[in-house]
């Protein structure tokens, strides 16, 4: 069992997967796209990656504004969980996602990146803090059941 995170983007998708203990995110691709709402070519790749990981609950990015607000790209993230959840039949949870991406340009600028490397990768980084946050607190919620 291992769970995919995901960071939706407009014209990218960062990819992370689980380890099968669920204790760590890994990144594994971004899978880019021409324009915003062709979805087909995404939506087939994350499929690939369900089947080759085993996949079996999916975690994407909810990208709340900082008073905790909904807006665009947030309303665009809920739209991309339904199409995932009907395409797969797999558990879709929206996580909490503020200031992932700016955690992720820090990261990769102490490690000497430059802004075109770091637009390589960083919604790669964004989607491993996203799922490794999911996995602290299933992790933590476990933990704290099994002590009570």
């Amino acid at each position: 069992m291992r769970i995919m995170g995901l960071d939706y983007g407009s014209v990218t998708v960062g990819v992370a997967i689980s380890d099968p203990l669920l204790l760590t995110a890994q990144g594994i691709e971004v899978i880019h796209r021409k324009q915003e709402n062709k979805l087909r070519r995404t939506l087939a790749r994350i499929d690939e990656l369900i089947k080759e990981y085993q996949v079996t609950k999916i975690v994407v990015g909810y990208p709340k504004h900082m008073n905790n607000s909904i807006g665009e790209r947030a309303t665009k993230s809920e739209e991309f969980a339904d199409i995932l959840h009907n395409r797969t039949k797999l558990e879709v949870i929206l996580w909490d996602e503020r200031l992932t991406t700016i955690a992720a340009s820090h990261v990769l600028s102490e490690g000497g990146l430059n802004y075109k490397q770091k637009a390589l990768v960083i919604d790669k980084i964004a989607a491993v803090f996203i799922l490794q946050g999911y996995l602290d607190k299933l992790y933590n919620t476990t933990n704290k059941n099994i002590n009570e």
